[in-house]
């Protein structure tokens, strides 16, 4: 997808069935357990987002690929979740870190330093 943003709700449940390769009623299962949340357009129809389309296919991979239960497909879900976080606060992190370095003077090495 170009240039749409990661949670604009976009796919209608037919199109990311046949995108995730699954039937539509294993998609609204998956919403009743919580696993995606899609947004609901005017008409009440669910719309998906590239995110929700992300999550469905790590979904179907932990299930089908590598015959994880749904329960330990979510717990894998929540710990993919909570890596991506973390890295996502460490790269802010080190972003600061070298504003804040670009703002020290130069130092001079010390002798037997380079």
């Amino acid at each position: 997808m170009t240039n749409i943003p990661q949670d604009e709700p976009v796919f209608q449940i037919s199109v990311v069935a046949r995108m995730v390769g699954v039937h539509q009623q294993t998609l609204r299962t998956y919403e009743r357990m919580g696993f995606v949340a899609p947004a609901r357009s005017a008409g009440n129809q669910r719309l998906y987002s590239q995110r929700d389309v992300e999550v469905l296919r790590r979904l179907r991979q932990y299930v089908e690929d590598l015959g994880v239960n749904l329960a330990g497909a979510e717990v894998l879900l929540r710990l993919s979740r909570r890596v991506e976080d973390l890295q996502a606060e460490l790269d802010d992190t080190r972003a600061e870190l070298d504003r804040l370095r670009s703002m020290l003077p130069e130092r001079t090495p010390r002798r037997g330093q380079r």
